[in-house]
């Protein structure tokens, strides 16, 4: 089995990164393979809201860059681990603009990540952690991803660089946080053959403009 982390942070070995690899730590003493991703640093288009990964149904966004890339991991994985620092109170814009087409290429083609257990974790300096916390478990709710769970929220605190490993409470939530995500993963996966998935529904759209 494997996961595959995105870091979104700007910074290639910031406090996201210590937090995504807190996770991942323990997922790899359960035998579990990990990929941390860093996706922050890349210049990513948003979403043109053009609908072509609609008609076109080969998995990818129009927008030719790292974004199908990353994808097709997604898709490969049996686990997804989603982190981010705390801009404005809300996730980094960059990882917002890889979300936004990652998870609705995925939604319109089929629900590739429905069931895959999905995660993710917060990198703050002191406010806004929750409301970003949020914005990423939005995105793993609405594909039917299966959520571990920890003994609080999934956010850490740190300035400098590292300096999260300083917060004893944050680093026991994470590791809390991958036993769960391993033991939800090999449960999964030890159930695949005798409890059947139920069936996946076509999409209702209702507006509320008649």
């Amino acid at each position: 089995m494997k996961v595959v982390a995105f870091n979104g942070s700007p910074k290639a070995k910031g406090n996201t990164y210590h937090a995504l690899q807190a996770v991942c730590a323990e997922l790899e003493q359960q035998g579990i393979e990990t990929e941390i991703i860093h996706v922050g640093n890349r210049e990513t288009r948003s979403c043109l809201a053009c609908n072509s990964c609609v008609r076109n149904q080969d998995q990818c966004c129009v927008l030719k860059d790292d974004v199908n890339d990353w994808i097709a991991k997604m898709v490969e994985a049996d686990g997804i681990l989603l982190g981010s620092p705390v801009h404005y109170a809300g996730i980094s814009a960059g990882m917002k603009a890889f979300l936004d087409r990652a998870f609705y290429v995925s939604s319109v083609n089929g629900s590739l990540l429905r069931h895959k257990v999905g995660a993710a974790v917060i990198a703050v300096r002191r406010s806004g952690g929750l409301p970003a916390f949020e914005q990423l478990n939005n995105y793993l709710l609405y594909s039917e991803m299966v959520l571990p769970t920890s003994n609080y929220w999934n956010v850490i605190h740190g300035l400098k660089p590292g300096e999260v490993e300083g917060d004893a409470e944050g680093m026991q939530i994470l590791r809390v946080l991958g036993k769960n995500m391993a033991w939800v993963m090999q449960s999964l996966a030890a159930s695949r053959d005798t409890v059947p998935a139920p069936a996946l529904e076509a999409k209702t759209f209702t507006n509320f403009i008649r």
